[in-house]
Formats: C-alpha cells, sequence, structure tokens
C-alpha cells in the first residue's frame, strides 16, 4: 500500500510580451518559453503530467490571455490573481520579490490559501475574458 502523502502541485506563471517564466511548486522546476502560441504548448506539454492543483498566472493587460484561453481548453485549472492583492499580500508578510524567478515563485506559496483574490477561469467565462 502506498502510504506517502500527496503533495498539492501548484504552478505560477509571469507573463511577459516576450516570454512565460514558469515555477512549480514543490519541485522547484523553473523553465521559460516563448509567449507564442508554439510556446504555450511546449508549456502545457511539460505542465500537464504534474496535474497540477492550480495554476495561478497574474492578470496582466491580456498579455496572459492566451496560455489561459490554452489551459480552459486543456482542462487545466487555472486562476487569474490580480496583481494589486498579490503585491500588498507580499507587503504584509515582508517579501519583496525583485525579479520575475521571485515572482512567480512566490506566487505559488501558501498564500493560495488567501483565495479572495483568485479567479478560477472556466469555460463558461469564456465570453467575459475576451469581451473586454
Amino acid at each position: 500500500m502506498n502510504t506517502a502523502p500527496k503533495q498539492n502541485i501548484n504552478i505560477g506563471v509571469d507573463t511577459g510580451k516576450a516570454q512565460l517564466d514558469i515555477y512549480i511548486r514543490p519541485t522547484a522546476h523553473f523553465f521559460s518559453v516563448p509567449n507564442t502560441d508554439k510556446g504555450i504548448k511546449d508549456a502545457l506539454k511539460i505542465i500537464k503530467p504534474y496535474q497540477p492543483e492550480r495554476i495561478i498566472i497574474e492578470a496582466t493587460g491580456r498579455l496572459e490571455m492566451p496560455f489561459v484561453l490554452a489551459c480552459i481548453e486543456a482542462n487545466l485549472p487555472i486562476v487569474r490573481a490580480n496583481p494589486v492583492h498579490i503585491k500588498r499580500f507580499a507587503g504584509a508578510i515582508g517579501r519583496r520579490a525583485k525579479n520575475d524567478r521571485l515572482d512567480v515563485a512566490f506566487n505559488t506559496g501558501d498564500h493560495h490559501v488567501y483565495s479572495m483574490f483568485l479567479w478560477r477561469a472556466l469555460a463558461k467565462h469564456y465570453f467575459l475574458l475576451t469581451r473586454y
């Protein structure tokens, strides 16, 4: 009988115009892909076997939308987080991110229990995501 506890896999994605920085917690696997259709497909190929509990991405002026929609199509649990709330939370616990690698690692941290600022993207919300 397997008595090993199942670890929750959370994935943080920092979106930039040119690339996506991706951090998988608790494995500490960090990688980057171009923010293109091919890069997103490559990222999903790496992410899917982990069967994440959630993928957290900051809402960054629509640059995140191709990745969000690809996750919805792949039936992955994607969550858009308000970057202002993330920064305020980081400040409240005394953490200040200094680069994309730290940002994305922090986004996957234990603060996910404060889900008041997380918005789970569901297929039925597709219209709302693309409307504006």
